[in-house]
């Protein structure tokens, strides 16, 4: 603790000695920092931001590193219709402008709203957003709204798209990076990042990117005892093996080649790799009933989360015609185990009346003992996608211009769970899975096929309208086995088998389940497992002697209407009516598939400069209507059910500001009001009314979303001899928010809390340098990202909160 006392004490020393005190400045007026525009792609063409009429926020290369943005969380407080949730490293769900109802982000659960792109591959994924390390990045794009027209399936809510640098033909060049932080109250940590831009030949260039990151911990695992039944004195047991201090450690290691060809002036190839590997220890939320930063840990809990995507780009011209085929394949491999101690703590209360869990379960060893009913998880997703595009473009000049283009994507997945006691008697475990009491195995297919265009016809030099059209087929489709074992006593089920999920719902011969040909005295074999490793097969469909997956699939139409006007230099207002979609998808009970919701949203926005060009302003006001939105919830036995829900009606009002008053001085703000509540009841089941067992009555805020987000900076930088000093303040807040739609569980889990947090920085430039101190989160908020039980009956809720006060150096060099 004294070499963190003694790193803080130099770091702030040094910090403060390099700030100056600014009393006035009193230079004049200049340009926006940032020469020259942001050119963004948003509309699948290279244009001015200022004249996109989308609700986007960019952050450029320099934005970035001027706010040291490094993961997902940095760059989505800076967002202003960007929410989120997220449990630990590699699974954060993204949410846009509201458009949330929760859900813990199940990989066979519904797909995502919100779209994530990497260059020209969408890299959306079920159970968590790719969280990119963020360096030589060329910028971010945020299009709020629905983007379903351009982008898909997955772009219900909005995009967010990350485009990297390219290799660069005209020269040599490099940079590296290096960092060294401290956390208040917890572990030191750092990171090296470089870059090379090499010319290999004539039309010939490479650019080669790594980085290597590690994060301190600070939650500590404190000491704890739990005590279980059917014993009088009870099965009591300790975590003295697993505490620690810091103990949630992260490291992320990563690494991105790209090798562009110039076949001519008119054809170009890109190629690109890229891989990044992410490991884990602890977990990231603290359980307040314990104490700040602590919990109570009875297992060890690690993750790994690796990706790796391969992609070709290539572009050319036919005629005066722009042609596009882009290809990616990734493939994202994450596994970890946890402690789910809470599980047997919650329901061995509930089921006093049968001995506890383990009575309840005939929980015992193969010397009929009574085990301890305490568990762990390990788990592994294997998830694979492959992606084409392949568009045409018309010139940009004329009074008609468009763009359209074919898509196609396969996404695959691998599931799988184990729910492990140890000592577990095989008798009572899953099928040829000793020690498991529950196991999930399943293989997951998701396809999209679409035609898509739009097209902009310039009624006048000031007026325009645009009208987009994207026409799409789906077919997703799931298989394999979930649940428990079947046990040979107990009537011949234990409480488990009764549900029908497990062995006992798995398909025989005679088309009928296990349960089935119990409770209508025939007999039938058991067929073989369909995925490899499963014990039989119970969720799919029985055709003709075997299972095949079960499949849900649609096709349908999304469109966009936009009308803008630039009555002159600076000055674009737009009106858009655009939709959204998302597929619907299979249930793993099997029992009900879940349908496709819609989202239609009718907004006007703006895009401003003023003052000489030293002021943008840019903002939107929207009215947005959510129809039998998704939602998903852990129901019986803990595991994650989906249903649709009532429409929900979402109005809200962004925007965004840049502002250089002098050359020296650069002010930036955004901020986010969201309105979000649900028209009808929440119920149970689907149907319009459910008195007396509504989960939300009408009016019901939609969780995770704040109503208010607000962020902005202020950067001074003057000349000082050879050097360019700066000083830097950033801040970001929000107000609380439900963290479920469903009001019973919400007062459970508890409500997420409103936060503040602050960024200072400064630091120099001088020559190809750049050196600067840095302390993020300033008043050690502990601001709530999310708020989580372990299962559905559990009540012990954690907080998963952003870093504590950290004090960092930074030194960077270009060459």
């Amino acid at each position: 603790m004294n070499k963190r006392i003694l790193s803080a004490t130099l770091l702030t020393t040094t910090m403060l000695t390099a700030m100056p005190v600014i009393l006035h400045a009193q230079d004049a007026a200049a340009p926006v920092a940032d020469s020259g525009e942001i050119i963004v792609t948003a509309q699948k063409r290279s244009e001015r931001l200022s004249s996109v009429p989308i609700a986007i926020t960019a952050l450029t290369t320099k934005k970035l590193d001027q706010l040291n943005i490094g993961n997902f969380n940095d760059y989505a407080l800076q967002l202003p219709s960007v929410s989120f949730q997220t449990s630990q490293p590699g699974s954060t769900n993204v949410y846009m402008r509201g458009v949330a109802s929760g859900g813990d982000g199940n990989h066979s659960g519904s797909l995502p709203s919100v779209g994530v792109y990497l260059d020209e591959q969408p890299v959306t994924t079920i159970g968590g957003a790719l969280d990119v390390h963020i360096y030589d990045v060329s910028r971010i794009e945020s299009l709020a709204g629905p983007q379903g027209t351009l982008y898909g399936a997955s772009s219900q809510a909005g995009t967010i798209r990350i485009i990297t640098n390219k290799p660069d033909l005209s020269g040599f060049y490099g940079r590296f990076d290096a960092e060294a932080n401290t956390i208040s109250g917890g572990e030191n940590g750092g990171k090296l990042e470089g870059m090379l831009n090499i010319p290999l030949s004539t039309g010939v260039a490479l650019r080669v990117v790594g980085w290597t990151e590690k994060v301190g911990g600070y939650i500590d695992n404190v000491p704890g005892t739990r005590a279980f039944l059917p014993d009088v004195e009870g099965i009591v047991v300790d975590n003295d093996a697993f505490v620690e201090e810091d103990f949630n450690d992260l490291s992320i290691s990563g690494a991105r080649a790209a090798l562009k060809i110039d076949f001519s002036e008119d054809w170009t190839a890109t190629a690109s790799l890229m891989g990044q590997t992410q490991k884990a220890t602890g977990i990231f939320g603290f359980d307040e009933s314990v104490g700040d930063m602590q919990v109570q840990r009875f297992y060890p809990d690690n993750s790994k989360d690796r990706f790796a995507q391969a992609a070709l780009t290539v572009e050319g011209k036919i005629g005066n015609f722009d042609v596009t085929y882009a290809t990616a394949y990734m493939d994202r491999k994450s596994s970890s185990t946890s402690d789910y101690t809470d599980y047997a703590t919650a329901y061995d209360e509930i089921y006093t009346d049968y001995g506890g869990l383990a009575g309840y379960f005939y929980l015992y060893d193969s010397n009929g003992d009574t085990v301890d009913p305490r568990q762990y998880i390990t788990g592994s997703y294997d998830y694979g996608k492959t992606s084409h595009e392949l568009r045409i473009a018309s010139p940009q000049d004329g009074k008609f211009r468009w763009v359209g283009g074919l898509f196609y994507q396969e996404q695959t997945n691998h599931i799988y769970q184990n729910y492990i006691i140890p000592n577990l008697a095989p008798e009572v475990s899953v099928n040829g899975w000793p020690e498991t009491l529950w196991l999930t195995l399943q293989d997951r297919e998701d396809k999209d096929t679409a035609i898509f265009g739009e097209a902009t016809y310039d009624f006048t030099p000031t007026l325009s309208l645009t009208a987009g059209l994207r026409l799409y087929e789906y077919e997703n489709s799931l298989i394999g086995f979930y649940g428990f074992g079947r046990n040979p006593n107990g009537k011949p089920w234990n409480g488990a088998g009764s549900s029908g999920t497990g062995v006992a719902g798995c398909y025989t011969s005679n088309g009928k389940t296990v349960r089935q040909n119990y409770d209508s005295n025939t007999t039938a074999n058991l067929l073989p497992g369909v995925v490899p490793g499963t014990p039989c097969t119970n969720l799919g469909e029985f055709d003709n002697g075997t299972v095949v997956p079960k499949i849900a699939q649609g096709d349908g139409s999304t469109y966009r209407l936009n009308l803008s006007y630039k009555p002159k230099a600076g000055r674009l207002y737009y009106a858009t009516l655009s939709t959204g979609f998302r597929p619907g998808g299979i249930n793993r009970r099997g029992d009900y598939d879940y349908l496709p919701d819609y989202l239609t949203n009718l907004e006007g926005g703006w895009k401003v400069t003023l003052a000489d060009g030293t002021l943008r302003w840019s903002g939107a006001v929207y009215h947005q209507k959510w129809e039998d939105f998704q939602f998903s919830f852990l129901g019986e036995n803990s595991f994650t059910q989906i249903r649709n829900g009532a429409d929900a009606t979402i109005n809200g009002v962004e925007m965004d500001v840049t502002w250089s008053p002098t050359s020296k001085l650069t002010l930036t703000g955004s901020a986010a009001y969201t309105d979000a509540t649900i028209d009808g009841p929440l119920c149970p089941t689907v149907a319009d009314s459910c008195p007396g067992a509504e989960l939300a009555p009408a009016g019901t805020r939609l969780p995770i979303t704040p109503e208010f987000k607000v962020a902005g900076s202020a950067r001074y930088t003057w000349t000082e001899m050879e050097q360019r000093p700066f000083v830097q303040g950033v801040f970001a807040h929000q107000t609380g928010a439900s963290s479920d739609l469903r009001v019973a569980d919400a007062a459970v889990v508890g409500d997420l809390p409103a936060y503040t947090t602050i960024n200072l920085s400064s630091g120099f430039e001088w020559s190809t340098w750049t050196m600067e101190a840095y302390v993020s989160n300033l008043t050690d908020e502990r601001g709530q990202m999310s708020r989580y039980v372990a299962c559905s009956v559990c009540t012990r809720p954690y907080a998963v909160i952003i870093q504590p006060r950290t004090f960092g150096i930074r030194v960077g060099s270009k060459f």
